[in-house]
């Protein structure tokens, strides 16, 4: 497994812990973090809060990753990020891109999925106010 390998892996061992504070140590401070097709965050700290409200409400974060490659500084996934709400699981296929830079941290992060199938799955498990 190459460096970079290792550290998405562990960087994504952390988020299914819902170890934010583990997981931020493998990201960079101008981090360019994309939900494609949203806006990108930009910065450590912006990733921090996105994250926190993504992964507050799971009781459950569980990412399986169907195959990974490595090349460099590069890391690609294909994986089924499955989150556990009150109302049960969301599942959503992902295709994840990552640049690890020199000092080993990620520097971007981007991840490629269906918006309306997320969205309405986290409708339907979401309780309504």
């Amino acid at each position: 497994m190459s460096t970079a390998a290792a550290v998405v892996d562990a960087f994504i061992g952390a988020l299914e812990r819902k170890d934010i504070d583990a997981a931020m140590a493998y990201v960079a401070d101008g981090i360019s973090y994309e939900n494609m097709p949203m806006a990108p965050i930009v910065g450590a700290d912006a990733t921090r809060a996105v994250l926190g409200r993504f992964l507050g409400d799971a009781k459950t974060v569980e990412w399986r990753i169907v195959r990974q490659i490595a090349s460099g500084n590069i890391v690609a996934n294909e994986r089924i990020d499955r989150f556990e709400l009150a109302g049960g699981w969301l599942e959503l296929p992902v295709a994840g891109f990552f640049v690890v830079d020199d000092d080993g941290r990620i520097a971007i992060w981007r991840d490629y999925f269906d918006l309306a199938s997320y969205t309405k799955q986290l409708a339907a498990l979401t309780p309504h106010s």
